[in-house]
């Protein structure tokens, strides 16, 4: 069960698990180390898994019939990574999750999660309040982008996700932020001369 204490104490922030319940949970979850560059899901494909990030970093991106990427969002370590609409509803993926750094992951598959929601009801209660979260902050982005100039949508990104920006190229923060990399340089350098 050590190796799966990052996640328990994830949980335990938000529901409080017994030493059954954590077991029950630990024998249906995995580890699965991935290298840099390496997709844990491709697009099109049925999303089996998701994954709880213990180490590195991915981007959950699609590709335009242009072939233009566009990234949708970062996981990093304590955050969960996956396509949850084919997650759900076990339909080909929209999305691909592909590794920005050597990444460890406990994963769950749809059934076993299925299975422990049965089991063990406050892991229903646990699901729930990370999705309702993740539903939160996606409906938050949805107006930053319709209503922030893109210079303030990189400020909000600079001071939510500190850690990741050092982590990840600037052309993915700008393909994040819907602008070219050349904008995000110049917002950058706009701001080096503001201070």
């Amino acid at each position: 069960m050590d190796d799966f204490q990052p996640l328990l104490d994830y949980i335990n922030r938000l529901v409080q698990l017994d030493e059954n319940e954590e077991k029950k949970l630990c024998d249906l979850i995995s580890y699965r180390k991935l290298l840099k560059g390496q997709y844990f899901l491709q697009q099109g494909d049925i999303c089996k898994f998701s994954g709880f990030v213990v180490s590195g970093c991915t981007k959950t991106f699609f590709v335009d019939e242009d072939g233009q990427e566009h990234v949708v969002m970062f996981a990093i370590e304590d955050w969960w990574t996956s396509d949850m609409g084919s997650y759900i509803s076990q339909k080909p993926a929209d999305f691909n999750v592909q590794c920005l750094e050597n990444t460890t992951l406990i994963q769950i598959s749809y059934e076993d999660q299925q299975e422990l929601l049965r089991q063990i009801p406050k892991l229903e209660r646990f699901f729930r309040l990370i999705i309702e979260r993740a539903f939160v902050s996606s409906q938050k982005r949805i107006v930053r982008n319709l209503s922030m100039s893109a210079k303030d949508r990189y400020l909000h990104f600079r001071n939510v996700y500190p850690k990741i920006e050092q982590r990840i190229p600037q052309y993915l923060i700008a393909s994040y932020l819907g602008i070219t990399k050349e904008f995000l340089s110049k917002i950058k350098s706009q701001l080096i001369l503001e201070q």
